[in-house]
């Protein structure tokens, strides 16, 4: 069934966080009635047209309630965790329990069941399970955040992990923001749509780390550790196996090749093309100037 996406009630989660919360402030400014839905509503922005609802995604009772009357899901993923699968799960069956029609969905860049990044492979089965659902679905399949690249970096400057001279197409969570503003916005002509969301370059992490160094004056390098070493330099976090294994994957799925790949979707979608790490990082520098001048 088609969806109007003018008189459509859209439910978004995730406001209270980057994208979600970009993409509820768009949606306001552009007049979209909506609905943002949060673990808790008073760390909700208040914005115009806007009613909120209070749930987690592993509550179904709740999230039933909070999605009474939605039309259009768009659905952040949950925080890294180890019954995030469940979670998702448990959300998109409320959803359709719900009648929402049509969930869009953060996920990631070559999901699959075999996806080197271990987290790519929960998104991968995300996918799988609202296709089974039955319920209309755009996938936003995003690279790693460009944003992060410098927050990779440890005390002394230094960002450690096994990537070798691997590539890395980053893209900046403002421009996945504005992909799904674009979508939510038209869904009829997104139906069923799998997008790929990179920046516009490719960068390897000793390339970025240049890039850092340049633009924020803060010394930054890349040192290459191999995988037994990355295990063994992050043991002393105490973290779980599952999350170990996701922070190693972070960078041996850049030495695979399978966060090298460049496409021209955001500019497709949003009408400008995506921001460089250099851009990102000089309008983050002038902000901060501003703010501390």
């Amino acid at each position: 069934m088609s969806v109007d996406s003018r008189s459509a009630r859209i439910a978004v989660t995730g406001a209270t966080g980057h994208i979600g919360g970009l993409v509820a402030a768009s949606l306001a400014d552009a007049g979209v009635p909506q609905r943002l839905i949060a673990r808790s509503v008073n760390r909700l922005p208040q914005l115009a047209g806007a009613d909120s609802a209070e749930t987690t995604y592993g509550d179904r009772e709740r999230a039933l309630a909070a999605l009474a009357g939605i039309d259009t899901l768009f659905m952040v993923s949950a925080a890294e965790s180890a019954d995030r699968l469940d979670q998702h799960r448990t959300f998109v069956d409320a959803a359709a329990a719900a009648g929402v029609r049509h969930i869009v969905y953060t996920s990631f860049l070559g999901a699959a069941p075999d996806a080197t990044f271990t987290l790519a492979r929960d998104h991968w089965v995300t996918e799988e399970h609202i296709r089974a659902s039955g319920l209309a679905f755009t996938f936003l399949r995003d690279s790693f955040y460009l944003d992060f690249l410098p927050a990779l970096a440890g005390e002394d400057g230094a960002i450690r992990g096994p990537a070798g001279n691997g590539l890395v197409g980053a893209v900046a969570r403002s421009d996945i923001a504005a992909v799904a503003v674009s979508v939510l916005q038209d869904l009829d002509s997104h139906v069923g749509q799998t997008y790929n969301l990179t920046g516009p370059e490719a960068l390897t992490l000793s390339e970025a780390a240049s890039i850092i160094t340049e633009v924020t004056g803060k010394q930054t390098t890349y040192v290459e550790e191999t995988v037994e070493e990355a295990y063994e330099s992050r043991a002393s976090y105490n973290a779980p196996a599952w999350e170990l294994d996701a922070w190693v994957s972070t960078y041996t799925a850049i030495a695979q090749g399978e966060l090298s790949l460049i496409t021209g979707t955001v500019e497709e979608l949003v009408g400008r093309p995506p921001v460089t790490l250099r851009e990102f990082l000089t309008a983050e520098t002038d902000t901060t100037e501003v703010d501390t001048a």
